[in-house]
């Protein structure tokens, strides 16, 4: 067996062999980016483009707590979907006679409480946010 490997080495078989390997291994790079590309253009076409303040019919008020959310909230909760993140979503959140997870009552004293105070896992930004914000916020999250 030794010798069949010696004897293929001499007539230039891993040349070939390692050209083979090369094509095997630019083809499977291809392959990969390929599929890469395939599903980067079907993630973007389940994405919804982001509305602007205008085409939301937000007020100045809301558009600054739409500002406060971005900087806040959305890394957590998800203002447009019913789709939780780390927090639930908070799509129809004040709609509701009772908060998703804790079941307190869905208004403005309570959820204030909460954006200050914090509950659960969630911080409390009382430190961060002044009460124009916090009010700015809330007329946001009105819109949701």
């Amino acid at each position: 067996m030794a010798h069949w490997y010696h004897l293929h080495i001499l007539m230039g078989f891993p040349g070939r062999f390692k050209r083979a390997l090369q094509f095997s291994f630019l083809a499977n790079i291809f392959l990969v980016i390929c599929a890469a590309l395939l599903l980067l253009f079907l993630a973007g076409c389940a994405a919804e483009r982001r509305k602007s303040d205008a085409e939301l019919g937000l007020n100045p008020q809301q558009a600054a707590g739409r500002k406060i959310y971005d900087g806040y909230c959305d890394r957590c909760h998800d203002a447009y979907s019913s789709r939780s993140r780390r927090g639930p979503s908070l799509q129809h959140m004040l709609k509701r006679q009772y908060l998703e997870d804790s079941g307190l009552p869905a208004n403005d004293d309570r959820v204030t409480d909460i954006i200050v105070m914090g509950r659960d896992k969630m911080p409390g930004f009382g430190q961060a946010l002044n009460q124009k914000q916090v009010e700015d916020l809330l007329a946001y999250l009105h819109t949701l």
